[in-house]
């Protein structure tokens, strides 16, 4: 493993709306002495992960489930993930069910072998909702505009656990 001023980490997530790019964002700022790179895994279908000294992985609820392109990422990456020093987050909105859907969207493997795991709470984005989602939004979460719900807590700890 390399020193601290020259470890490699990668954030590898998906986002719909934006939010879970903003909490990846987030922990690579605060993660200043690590050479970090920020991979969205719909759009990088094939992440060579033997370069990374360690891996964040984060992604989002919709409708009850994780994007696809994160499910079918860690569904390849399974092996590798289990080789590294791992941290796993998760963007949720409904605080009751944040664990439940946690449990979910991870493998239990993965989940056991992660140093941090942290649900990171979530917003809803009108502004970035088609039609449908509004409607559904309004008519779920009782929710008719725009609101944030981050844990900014929960994202500095888990940026503290891999450090």
């Amino acid at each position: 493993m390399r020193n601290l001023s020259t470890m490699k980490t990668a954030i590898i997530y998906a986002s719909k709306h934006g939010t879970t790019q903003k909490v990846a964002n987030e922990l690579s700022t605060l993660l200043p002495q690590h050479d970090v790179t920020m991979l969205d895994a719909g759009k990088n279908h094939k992440i060579d992960l033997t370069t990374y000294d360690q891996i964040i992985v984060g992604g989002s609820i919709h409708a009850g489930m994780i994007q696809t392109s994160l499910q079918k990422f860690i569904e390849r990456n399974t092996t590798s993930l289990l080789q590294k020093p791992l941290g796993i987050f998760l963007c949720c909105m409904d605080e009751k069910e944040a664990m439940n859907q946690f449990e979910k969207a991870f493998p239990e493997i993965l989940r056991h072998h992660a140093k941090c795991c942290q649900c990171v709470g979530g917003e809803f984005l009108f502004e970035k909702m088609n039609f449908l989602e509004k409607l559904m939004t309004r008519k779920i979460a009782g929710v008719n505009e725009t609101v944030s719900k981050l844990r900014y807590e929960n994202i500095k700890a888990l940026a503290q656990s891999m450090t």
